[in-house]
């Protein structure tokens, strides 16, 4: 999710839900050692409980950059053993990482000898053309000897060969049963699966067998689904002050939230116009919704205010809507 689960993202994420755990983007170690550590690390007080997922291979260079997510007050720190990418394959970590059971363990083991948050780990179910279960039984039973207690596993290979990270998000076939195998195998561990999950009933057929189910792609593109999860998994009405919405989650208050948002990120001289690409997806499936997309999306309206750009998309989408109705 390089690239996408910013924190402006993240803002949004957590105004239509309270409760579930907000994933940054992955950050490498080299960023934080060697970059701007405010613009990767920092993030909203809402976005509470928020993990910090970094990508790295060096424990000593982990340990450094856990302690700085500790300092800025993540809640968890998250190593990537997942990302298929030939850049990160370059750097020596991601899913490469996983023909190296021991160094992760010893990565795993540093930061936890620095911070006093959980420790967890993303990964694969295999690598390449090696579909054997004690491949991934072998490389979460060291992991978790170093003392990491929790895994989420993306339920595919990672082919690092002849594939892009796009290819490798469809074309390596699911594999849900092996997750399930290893929770089996590894009560004692907190196992979480990823992958291809795209609705609720999904997400519930999964939590019968495991205890947690993380969602990427499909929260990203049709957000406003995550409206229903307070309410579905953790029993809870939707809204209140732990996502700053009181009362009833509309499409409209979200929007609204997003465009006070948009107005106080401009003091520190980020243009709406990049965090707006965000919620493109809000309107998903609503009549006009493309047309509330094209508004938002026209850079032509870039010298305007968020508030007015709001105002010529839902006019946009109303028209489109009436349009359609007075066609069918």
């Amino acid at each position: 999710m390089m690239d996408w689960t910013d924190d402006h993202c993240r803002y949004l994420h957590r105004l239509l839900c309270r409760r579930a755990w907000l994933y940054t983007e992955m950050v490498t170690t080299g960023a934080l050692l060697y970059g701007d550590v405010a613009r990767h690390l920092r993030f909203h007080e809402s976005e509470h409980p928020i993990a910090l997922q970094l990508g790295g291979s060096e424990p000593e260079d982990l340990a450094r950059c856990a302690k700085l997510g500790e300092q800025w007050g993540y809640d968890e720190i998250n190593l990537n053993c997942g990302c298929p990418s030939e850049r990160v394959q370059r750097g020596a970590f991601g899913a490469c990482l996983m023909k190296e059971p021991n160094l992760v363990a010893d990565g795993v083991k540093a930061m936890l000898d620095e911070v006093s948050i959980p420790v967890t780990v993303k990964h694969r179910i295999g690598i390449d053309r090696d579909e054997s279960y004690a491949f991934l039984r072998d490389f979460v039973g060291a992991v978790a000897d170093a003392g990491c207690t929790t895994f989420i596993v993306h339920a595919r290979n990672a082919w690092l060969q002849g594939l892009s990270p796009k290819e490798n998000r469809d074309i390596p076939p699911l594999r849900y049963e092996l997750v399930h195998r290893l929770k089996q195998d590894f009560s004692h561990l907190r196992i979480e699966i990823n992958g291809g999950i795209t609705t609720s009933l999904q997400v519930t057929e999964q939590l019968h067998h495991l205890d947690g189910v993380m969602v990427g792609r499909e929260a990203y593109h049709n957000p406003w689904w995550l409206a229903e999860w307070d309410h579905a998994f953790f029993g809870e009405a939707a809204g209140g002050e732990g996502n700053n919405i009181t009362g009833d989650i509309t499409r409209d208050t979200v929007e609204a939230h997003m465009v006070d948002y948009m107005n106080r990120e401009a003091a520190h001289g980020t243009h709406w116009y990049g965090m707006a690409r965000h919620m493109l997806g809000l309107r998903h499936g609503q009549p006009g919704a493309r047309r509330w997309r094209q508004v938002w999306s026209d850079h032509r309206l870039k010298h305007l205010g968020p508030a007015e750009v709001s105002a010529l998309a839902l006019q946009a989408m109303r028209e489109a809507s009436s349009q359609h109705a007075v066609h069918s």
